[in-house]
This record gives C-alpha cells, structure tokens and sequence, in this order.
C-alpha cells in the first residue's frame, strides 16, 4: 500500500456537516498512515449507505478502499485478521442492527484476544456503525444499542455527537491498541456548524460539558445531545440552570466529570435513546447513587425509548422517543418545579 503522507490543513474555522467532518477524518488518516484502510459493505463505490466515505475510492484506490459482500461477520473477521497481521482498518457497519451479525466476532474474538494472549495480540482495529432512530427507517434499522457493546470488557465505545468530535475522533482511536466501535447517530450526519479552530484529538474516556449550570445535570450522548441543549434553553427561560454533560466516551465512562456535574448541581437526569431496562442510563443511575448518594436532591430521573420496536410512523416514532419536551419534564421533576405525573416504566 502507498499513500502521500501530507496533513490535511483545516483553515481556522470553517462551516461543514457532520458527515463531511467525517470524511475528512477518514482522509487524513488514510493520507496519514498507509497502514490504514477501510473496508464495508458499498464504502467505495457508493461511498457507504450515508454518503461518508463518497470520492475516497478515487483518491486512494481499491485497495484501500475495499467494498465487501454483504456478510458482517466475515469482513469483521477480516479486519481482525488485518489488525492481528500489524495493519490498521477501519470497518464501516451499514447500522447497528447489522452489527449482531458480527457480534460474534467482536465479542469472542476483538475483544478478548489480548486477554487470552497473554498480551501478546492486541486487536487495533476501529469499527464504525450508524446508530439511533428518528428516521423512519423502521425497527431493523433505528435501534440504539450501544449500550450493549459499553457491556464489554476489551472494547472502548465512542459516540461523537458534535462537528469536532465527528472530525477528531479518529485519530486517536486508530492510536489505540484496543478495539474501538464508533456509533454515528444517524440523525447528525446532516447537522451543520462551524468547526472551531482550536478543535483537535482528544483523550478517550473524556466526557465534556457543553453547556454549563448549577441546578440539574442533563447528562447524555450521540443524537440526543441537540435534544438535551435546545431542553436547557427551554429551562432557562424558565429559570433553571441546566449544565449538559456529553459523554462522548460509553466504554470507559468518564465517572469524574459525571459525577462532579452532580456534586454542583444536586439533581440528574440521563437521556438515553435506547430502552429503559438494562440500558445505559441505568448504569449511569446506579454509579451515581454509589457515588454521589448524599449529593443528591433527589432520585435521578431517566428519559428513554418506549420499551417497544421502533414504530415506522412519524408520529408514533416521534413519541416512543426522548423530545426536549420530555426532557424539560424530568427535570422540573428532578428539582421539584412541577408536580410528579408519573414516570414511564
């Protein structure tokens, strides 16, 4: 493999997408490191099912840019392979439903290989997959299960809800020894915005506050986060201060920076697009009591998917998943500001 190893120079601050800050991702790291290659079912010629990948088989060839039968659990096994053999590939998954064909693969093998090694193989490979619902696409493509994967030792979990993170995350990831899995919400690739000038890499594991407060913590991820901020807004009108913590990181959760937002604030609520039971926002609930039990105000309160399949009408996929509206409720709730009408189970 060869490639011309020229940074990519962003100007100070630009206006792009979502998607196209990952696109220029991918095309650093492949100018970057002729180790790197991406591999996925229509990534080359039609740029992937989302367009992310759209010119790079142009600009780097098939060999790098290798379109894939329509079998998960074989190019995943691929890229393990490629990764055990000293390469560095980037695997797309067309969305996260499809990635239970490959579960497989990614529990039994990815993540555990350099355990039962001994340390002797570690598996750096980075697999990237379409996540979360508010399309209708209908319920073998809009369900959010990363929280799933955030259950496994071996694997580090990603979910960049913002233009910087879409564009900086990579990097680092492609720098890890350890498997990562990159969760894109399906939702953002068309969000638009600036990229700050000073946006670079950042640690894995770091979660960040985007929107500071003092008198609840909205905590969450991927495509709710817009929901939580434009809940914050709403919030502040009425004279709650809510600070909205993104986590960026789902496997290792950031607990510090969790757990701090709530020693100022005194109240919770997790935003979580994937169901209740079991989920995510439960994990997050339960270390929060361990942590910050005398913190609290209140008991935390947790904003989920309806516990159903993903409905395909718009209206009923729009109420079986989290809105800022109910977002502002959970938090009235939290701080005691309106009555309690029940939460859902």
């Amino acid at each position: 493999m060869t490639a011309t190893k020229t940074p990519h120079a962003d100007p100070a601050e630009r206006k792009t997408t979502y998607r196209e800050a990952l696109r220029e991702a991918l095309r650093d790291a492949l100018r970057a490191d002729d180790r790197v290659f991406l591999m996925g079912e229509d990534v080359g010629r039609y740029g992937g099912c989302f367009g992310v990948s759209l010119g790079l088989l142009e600009e780097f060839g098939p060999d790098r840019i290798r379109d894939t039968p329509l079998s998960e659990s074989a190019f995943v096994g691929a890229g393990i392979g490629a990764a055990l053999g000293g390469l560095r590939p980037i695997v797309e998954i067309m969305t996260v439903n499809f990635s239970l064909l490959a579960l497989d693969q990614i529990l039994n093998n990815a993540a555990t290989l350099l355990h039962m090694s001994g340390g002797q193989l570690p598996v750096p490979i980075v697999i990237r997959m379409t996540t979360g619902a508010g399309r209708q696409l209908g319920a073998q493509h809009s369900h959010s299960l990363e929280g799933w994967y955030a259950h496994i030792p071996g694997l580090r979990v990603l979910a960049p809800a913002t233009i910087a993170d879409a564009r900086h995350l990579l990097a680092p990831a492609l720098a890890d020894p350890d498997p990562v899995l990159i969760f894109e919400h399906g939702g953002l690739y068309n969000t638009s915005g600036d990229l700050p000038a000073d946006a670079g890499p950042v640690g894995l594991g770091q979660a960040a506050v985007r929107r500071p407060g003092t008198d609840v913590s909205l905590i969450t991820y991927g495509g709710s986060l817009p929901k939580a901020l434009t809940a914050a807004d709403e919030l502040a009108g009425g004279g709650i201060s809510a600070e909205v913590v993104d986590l960026r990181s789902l496997r290792p959760l950031d607990d510090a920076t969790i757990s701090d937002s709530v020693a100022r604030t005194h109240h919770a609520v997790v935003v979580d697009e994937a169901w209740r039971s079991g989920s995510l926002s439960a994990e997050i609930s339960a270390r929060l009591t361990e942590h910050n039990f005398y913190d609290l105000d209140a008991p935390v309160e947790r904003v989920c998917s309806a516990e159903v399949p993903m409905p395909y009408a718009r209206r009923l996929e729009e109420a079986a998943l989290p809105q800022p509206g109910t977002i502002v409720a959970a938090a009235r709730r939290a701080v005691g500001d309106a009555p309690d009408d029940g939460r859902a189970d």
